[in-house]
């Protein structure tokens, strides 16, 4: 499958180069001239398009693994868009490329581009003090919740599919991953709901509604000016990190207070 969308990108891009290349030297038709953005780096921006379709696909399927795995994915997407807003920059310039013209973008350019950067290297120690606890010791109860997390999974895709066919036909491609990422917020709520229905510990969901939190961010941030943009998407991912660090620092004793009745130290009627 990854061969066969990579091929899919590939075909994409070239054939897009290819469009925008005639489009310039006028060997399209005029109506379909006026459609094709005058541009080479459109092509770019359309295979970058495509890329991030392909990932949130893998993000919605990924729910049924692990949930905290899925808020990573969510920033993994996330800072790809924020790689493509940079190239974006680029399809809005004539050829050949003028300082003058130039200039203003450089800023967001920067800001987009280093704040992808720092969100990519907040992911490694993300993903590096996972542990992956199970959610509950019942196996049963374990495999309805995965089965339950399949079937919003399933849901995601449709979706998604929906929502990337209207984009595709109406042409407002922009705002479908902000459509999208307001989608899986309230998908971030029902699994909360849902995963209390098999363990109602205070750290389960507390990580899990903080997750939810996270995704909000992301939300706001890509509805954000440029430099607000990569700030909140930022904060958004050092919260992340900052809620795995306290859960795997903090769960085990809380756990194991809630199975034994402990009181708070102090504690009155």
């Amino acid at each position: 499958m990854r061969r066969a969308v990579a091929g899919v990108l590939v075909v994409g891009f070239v054939a897009a180069l290819a469009a925008a290349d005639a489009a310039q030297r006028g060997w399209l038709p005029a109506p379909l001239r006026l459609r094709v953005p005058h541009g080479h780096f459109f092509a770019v921006e359309l295979a970058l398009w495509l890329l991030l379709s392909w990932e949130v696909v893998g993000l919605v399927l990924g729910l049924a693994r692990s949930v905290s795995s899925a808020a990573g994915k969510q920033f993994e997407i996330f800072s790809l868009i924020l790689l493509r807003h940079s190239f974006e920059e680029f399809a809005h310039f004539g050829e050949p490329l003028v300082w003058s013209e130039v200039q203003p973008a450089v800023g967001r350019m920067l800001a987009n581009g280093f704040g992808a950067l720092l969100i990519f290297v907040v992911l490694g120690f993300y993903y590096g003090v996972q542990r992956h606890l199970p959610l509950t010791g019942d196996a049963r109860d374990r495999e309805r919740f995965i089965a339950s997390k399949k079937a919003i999974a399933l849901v995601l895709v449709a979706i998604f599919t929906g929502e990337a066919v209207h984009s595709a036909l109406s042409g407002s491609g922009h705002g479908f991953f902000e459509s999208f990422y307001v989608v899986l917020v309230f998908a971030d709520i029902l699994i909360v709901l849902m995963s209390i229905r098999y363990s109602s510990a205070y750290h389960v969901v507390f990580r899990n509604s903080g997750l939810a939190v996270a995704t909000v961010l992301l939300r706001l941030a890509l509805s954000a000016p440029p430099y607000w943009s990569a700030a909140l998407g930022l904060a958004a991912a050092l919260f992340a990190l900052g809620l795995a660090v306290a859960s795997n620092r903090f769960a085990p004793a809380m756990a194991k207070a809630s199975c034994h009745g402990v009181e708070p130290r102090g504690a009155t009627d």
